[in-house]
């Protein structure tokens, strides 16, 4: 397995203002052009974490083309979150958009009750792994983070990405569990959060990061600022380890039911 290239995008937000947001990060991505394998945006990164649905786009809407031209531009992959609406449905919609426009989805499975959430979108109801560049690569949003048994590594991905609007007040469990989630799968973890305060005065200090197998922190953003960083993840240190210390064998079986 190839080694992959990484890059963190740590940003503001502007509040409801889709096309903003685009303009803002073709600034952030220009430079990244053969430099990176894989760009991951915050969640929402089109309106910051609302319950607006009235903003959801559809899967032939500006932002998805947008994502699109962007990952056929600078020659990598794109993950990040925003509203869509399908079948009668609104979601929080992870979107993983290759050079070549294939996309692929992953619907947040677990929604943030105490913001109303679950009044205004449907949970996702698949886990999802993609295969990019030889890596295998499980998608998954925000509060996810805290529900260990859906992400647990099956033998079937080498790496998770964790795209967020996770409030300063709760920063660190954010990086604690980001760790954890590590270790336990045995896996590299990408965490990206926003920076900033929304237009519902809450506070965001990114802390996004990059954790190694083992429990190292390969990358980091500083905390409260906008960064954009590219960390290397090593695919041959990961199957090495894997296979020196296969914990994976003594594992319980389960069945996860959605």
């Amino acid at each position: 397995m190839r080694d992959l290239k990484v890059t963190l995008v740590q940003s503001m937000l502007h509040w409801e203002d889709a096309a903003a947001n685009r303009t803002m990060f073709v600034g952030r991505l220009a430079e990244l052009k053969g430099a990176t394998d894989l760009v991951v945006l915050p969640e929402m990164f089109t309106t910051g974490f609302t319950m607006n649905t009235v903003l959801a786009e559809t899967m032939d809407g500006p932002t998805v083309q947008w994502m699109k031209e962007q990952a056929a531009s600078i020659e990598a992959a794109i993950y990040g979150s925003m509203i869509i609406t399908e079948g009668g449905k609104t979601f929080n919609r992870g979107l993983f958009i290759t050079p070549d426009g294939s996309v692929q989805n992953y619907d947040k499975r677990h929604l943030f009750r105490f913001a109303k959430e679950t009044d205004h979108f449907a949970p996702g109801s698949e886990r999802v792994v993609v295969e990019w560049r030889g890596w295998r690569i499980l998608l998954q949003i925000c509060f996810d983070l805290r529900f260990p048994v859906f992400a647990r590594n099956r033998g079937d991905y080498d790496a998770a990405l964790y795209v967020a609007n996770w409030p300063e007040v709760r920063s660190y469990p954010w990086s604690q569990l980001l760790i954890a989630r590590a270790i336990e799968n045995q896996c590299y973890v990408v965490g990206v959060n926003r920076v900033g305060m929304d237009g519902k005065s809450i506070h965001y200090s990114g802390d996004s990061l990059v954790v190694e197998p083992k429990g190292q922190l390969l990358a980091t953003c500083t905390p409260k600022n906008e960064c954009v960083t590219t960390c290397t993840l090593d695919g041959a240190a990961l199957n090495d380890f894997r296979e020196k210390f296969p914990v994976g064998m003594e594992a319980d079986d389960f069945e996860l039911r959605v």
